[in-house]
């Protein structure tokens, strides 16, 4: 299967790192074909342009030459794999603006009947699979209390976006700067089990 691994946080010596590590190396391990993409390494610029967004409904014009590359690698994964820390409960800037520039009309979704009154109809036709694994400074307990912005999004917005017929498969460890040494490895061991069986 192809995989797409899509990896947002800036430090190659955090845990977040190793964790995208881990994955690559368990999908190749298990014979998947990877396509990694670390956003900060490719230099993904995460602002919306007002160019872009004047011609976000020009389909096919809005695939401008810098999001192509990046949506031709989403058109030709099968699964998904999202890699990245929680920040003030919700998505790094970068990959926030990931979803924005990438996620595009024509790409992600279709308006049926037009911009004005059109239905939107999500349009990832290939992906088969999704999963999000993500690290959090906040504790469960305080996380719930905010509602976990992230863990709702990837289980609602996702699950209709990608239309796969499971939910993503969520692998969070929650309270990170808190957590053992041995509590670390017990999570990566965790991701590279759901690796393994992805």
């Amino acid at each position: 299967m192809r995989v797409h691994v899509i990896h947002a946080h800036p430090v190659e010596t955090s845990f977040n790192r190793a964790l995208f590590d881990a994955v690559v190396d368990e999908l190749t391990r298990k014979g998947h074909e990877v396509d990694a993409l670390n956003l900060y390494d490719a230099g993904f610029d995460a602002v919306l342009s007002r160019e872009e967004r004047l011609n976000y409904h020009d389909v096919p014009g809005n695939l401008t030459p810098l999001v192509k590359p990046y949506v031709d690698r989403l058109v030709a994964a099968e699964a998904l794999v999202f890699v990245h820390p929680v920040w003030n409960y919700g998505y790094p800037a970068i990959l926030k603006g990931y979803f924005d520039r990438i996620f595009l009309p024509g790409v992600s979704f279709v308006l049926e009947g037009g911009v004005d009154r059109g239905r939107l109809v999500p349009n990832f036709k290939n992906i088969k699979k999704v999963a999000f694994v993500t690290t959090y400074g906040g504790n469960r307990w305080r996380t719930m209390v905010m509602g976990d912005p992230p863990r709702r999004l990837a289980r609602r917005w996702a699950w209709v976006t990608f239309g796969t017929r499971n939910p993503p498969k969520y692998l969070a460890l929650y309270d990170l700067n808190n957590c053992t040494p041995d509590g670390l490895l017990q999570f990566l061991a965790r991701v590279r089990r759901a690796m393994s069986d992805f």
